[in-house]
């Protein structure tokens, strides 16, 4: 569910609770209100939907034949029009709920990818745009350009910031907020690294709830692997875009798997050496023209095997 889709959802259930007779959580409906200034304009807009649905419903009321017309309803007018207000807001409430939840599930998704070596940008609006590393693939929304899904691979988001629709990204299981930001994303299989340069991002609000800030880079390795927050120099963060890549200390799979994406160059990890690290700073230029040459730039012994060229560790 997006961010504009969890706050639909929750104005929603506070205009079915504010709709009891009985509602006294009025310090809490303020409390959300404050919180965020789209919660009052999805209030509103749900508010609003139900009262004209309730109104439609309300005149089209079939007339109570079983009293005689000349016999007083001697019953207040309150209690003779309220079952008929209830019922219609409860009714027009469902609709409207069933209709965003329709909504939700109805994106029109495009695809794009990148071959190795190659770098792509998609501009989803006059001042957001990703560029998309080599061997990436990603998934955008026609409907709504405050949304974007990386499959695999990296990709930099640039990213005006609009408090009322922030941005969001998800990879995987895993869902990112942006902050007003520029930020770096990176999956690789089940590992994963959010590197951010200006603003910030709030990774997974409604679980870990971390927030990323500039010079700070979130990582996992493996699916049910730990989140650390290092530290990480603002210039390194999207360097790929300029043909350069910085390891620190980096495992060697992910360093691979770096330099096969800014590359074009198949490079792949001896059996057993996956974990071992390296740490330094690379062109692409010259590996594309010689794969070897990252021998003696990482300190490690390169080897042609076919197509692809192997890294292994002395």
């Amino acid at each position: 569910m997006s961010e504009d889709d969890k706050i639909r959802a929750e104005a929603l259930d506070w205009a079915l609770r504010t709709g009891d007779p009985g509602f006294e959580d009025w310090e809490g409906f303020t409390r959300w209100l404050e919180a965020n200034a789209a919660h009052a304009g999805a209030y509103d807009a749900v508010a609003a939907a139900a009262a004209d649905a309730a109104d439609l419903i309300a005149a089209s009321a079939p007339a109570n034949d079983d009293v005689h017309e000349d016999a007083p309803d001697l019953r207040p007018a309150r209690s003779r029009r309220a079952p008929w207000i209830a019922s219609a807001m409860a009714a027009s409430l469902a609709v409207v709920g069933a209709l965003w939840i329709w909504q939700a599930g109805s994106r029109d998704l495009y695809r794009v990818e990148t071959a190795p070596g190659q770098v792509r940008t998609v501009s989803l609006d006059a001042q957001t745009r990703v560029d998309l590393a080599g061997g990436t693939a990603m998934a955008f929304d026609r409907k709504d350009p405050r949304f974007a899904r990386l499959e695999s691979g990296q990709a930099l988001f640039t990213v005006r910031h609009d408090e009322a629709r922030p941005f969001r990204v998800t990879v995987g299981e895993d869902s990112l907020v942006d902050v007003g930001t520029v930020f770096d994303v990176r999956s690789d299989g089940e590992d994963l690294s959010v590197a951010v340069s200006e603003g910030a991002v709030q990774f997974n609000p409604k679980a870990q709830d971390l927030r990323i800030a500039p010079g700070e880079v979130l990582q996992r390795r493996g699916r049910s692997g730990d989140y650390t927050l290092g530290k990480i120099a603002a210039a390194q963060v999207g360097e790929w875009r300029e043909g350069r890549v910085t390891f620190d200390n980096t495992p060697l799979d992910a360093a691979a798997a770096d330099l096969a994406r800014i590359t074009g160059v198949a490079y792949v990890v001896a059996p057993g050496q996956k974990d071992r690290t390296v740490s330094g700073s690379l062109l692409a230029a010259p590996l594309r023209r010689d794969p070897a040459a990252l021998g003696p730039l990482l300190g490690v012994k390169v080897r042609e095997d076919g197509k692809r060229w192997v890294i292994d560790v002395p």
